[in-house]
């Protein structure tokens, strides 16, 4: 209706040009006012619902694109904290079931995470076997591949290279010695400590390296990326010292001996008198043993004190939640079994590391997947979301850690210098010494401790044979040409030194160390 149709009803009769005389009505009047009212109401009332309509649904729309682009980016990358430690055997953990060792600290992440039971160090080429087994660490590539010196090169495979490709802040702190060296170099911030020995003997090992690791949290890193964080401790190492509080967590006298303890291997294997080897006289006994496993104790628990502070720095920050957190060590150590101090061997005690991986995405529980320490490397990658490198003879745990497979391999290769090879199965293990020409066979379901030798009873021949041959298999994939027989092998019988020939044996080897440290100083 146009506006000039519209009649007002006044008080006296008027005329209307449509409807003629109409008489004066004050309730029609009233009546009209109250609908115009009520339509304007309406109105109103449909312009305030369509705003709100329009609001939510631009709220609606906004959320959906912001979940839509948070899905295409993908999840935040975890951060990533490696903590690698030093000649730590992979049963001095309280919570896998150590009757004395006591490390509250490393039992958190055992208990909600991941433990490979079967984790080792392939092997080494020289005495110092922290060199290749860090140097594979980093590379992912076994200690063959760069024969002629005993580190890898930085432009091979290298994990920090490729963290750093995937847009993670690298970060190292560890040890001066026998470590990778030109690896370590690419880290983005690569740091060592001032001192190894001196760290070593201020009472408080792990101090240092965790004070560093906390100042690069709170201080120095860049909170834009995510970070890798590889702390690389040089304990429990010897020389092994720590406070009396440590000490005071455990009685000597009470300290078990090793399962497998003996006072001395019965031949030589190649490694007898190493370096590691000369820390006590020959024969090992009960009381000697258990000084070292008291020592060796205290310091892990001393460096779980310390693991407790960085991880206690990591909740107050609110990382814990994006943090997979990694920890493992170089090797194992002797400690009396075998008659054996070091880690100069290819029996379980002397190579078998702690292994494991706690964090998001990673499943409480334990594994005895065979695996080798190199394999951590493309296992960060694949957890990174990092391009892993080509050229690796290392394998991913993922398939392992998601449920997918039950290993990766069904067996693994063992080595030390010429001196020694062993094939390591889920149940059966072989160990050749070549030198003297002498095998081990031991059923480890039953012996663990690698105690009872088979290789000589009639019924394992056919196993002992199979065995060889799959061990030179492995040997080849590995890029291993030492030989599993030698013409003219040597006598086995071992006679240990005596304590003159020990002293003279400990003065030779600190100096070739002094004058090999003087050598890297003059380069």
């Amino acid at each position: 209706m146009r506006a000039q149709e519209y009649c007002v009803p006044a008080a006296n009769p008027v005329e209307c040009p449509r409807r003629g005389k109409v008489p004066a009505s004050p309730s029609f009047h009233a009546v009209s006012q109250t609908r115009l009212l009520r339509t304007f109401y309406i109105a109103m009332q449909l312009r305030r619902l369509l705003h709100n309509f329009l609001k939510v649904l631009a709220v609606t729309v906004l959320s959906i694109l912001h979940t839509t682009s948070a899905q295409a980016a993908g999840p935040a990358k975890p951060n990533i904290l490696f903590l690698f430690t030093d000649d730590m055997r992979a049963d001095c953990i309280g919570a896998l079931g150590h009757p004395v060792v006591k490390t509250p600290n490393i039992d958190t992440l055992v208990k909600r995470g991941m433990t490979f039971d079967n984790a080792f160090c392939l092997g080494a080429n020289i005495g110092a076997v922290c060199t290749p087994s860090r140097n594979m660490l980093l590379s992912g590539r076994t200690y063959f591949r760069w024969k002629g010196q005993n580190l890898a090169p930085a432009d091979g495979p290298n994990l920090p290279v490729a963290l750093k490709g995937a847009g993670y802040e690298t970060w190292h702190l560890g040890k001066k010695g026998n470590t990778a060296t030109n690896i370590q170099a690419t880290f983005e911030h690569n740091n060592y400590i001032h001192d190894d020995q001196g760290e070593r003997l201020n009472g408080e090992p792990g101090r240092d390296y965790v004070d560093g690791a906390i100042k690069f949290l709170t201080q120095e890193r860049d909170k834009k990326r995510p970070f890798f964080m590889y702390l690389a401790f040089g304990n429990p190492h010897d020389p092994r010292v720590a406070a009396e509080p440590y000490l005071k967590l455990y009685d000597r006298d009470a300290i078990p001996l090793p399962e497998n303890y003996a006072p001395q291997h019965p031949w030589n294997i190649g490694s007898n008198t190493v370096r590691d080897e000369l820390l006590a006289p020959f024969p090992r006994t009960p009381d000697v043993v258990r000084q070292h496993l008291h020592e060796y104790y205290a310091v892990i628990s001393c460096m779980d004190g310390h693991i407790g502070r960085l991880l206690a720095t990591m909740k107050s920050l609110e990382l814990e939640e994006n943090t997979i957190i990694i920890f493992s060590s170089d090797h194992g150590l002797g400690m009396g079994s075998h008659g054996l101090l070091g880690k100069q061997n290819v029996y379980d005690d002397g190579f078998r590391a702690p292994l494991v991986f706690a964090g998001p995405g990673i499943p409480q529980g334990r594994t005895k997947a065979l695996c080798y320490l190199m394999d951590i490397m493309p296992t960060i990658c694949d957890l990174a979301g990092a391009t892993k490198p080509q050229g690796m003879d290392a394998l991913s745990l993922t398939p392992v850690i998601d449920g997918k497979e039950d290993s990766v391999r069904d067996a693994l290769f063992l080595s030390y210098t010429n001196t020694q090879r062993a094939i390591r199965e889920d149940r059966w293990k072989l160990i050749r010494f070549p030198q003297v020409d002498k095998t081990q066979l031991f059923d480890l379901s039953d012996d663990p401790g690698e105690v009872n030798d088979l290789a000589t009873q009639p019924e394992q021949a056919e196993r002992v044979e199979a065995l060889m041959k799959k061990l030179a298999s492995l040997q080849k994939e590995v890029g291993d040409d030492a030989p599993l027989k030698v013409d003219s092998p040597s006598v086995a019988e071992f006679t240990p030194p005596t304590e003159e020939e020990r002293a003279k044996l400990n003065a030779t080897g600190k100096a070739r160390k002094n004058a090999n440290k003087a050598k890297s100083a003059a380069r």
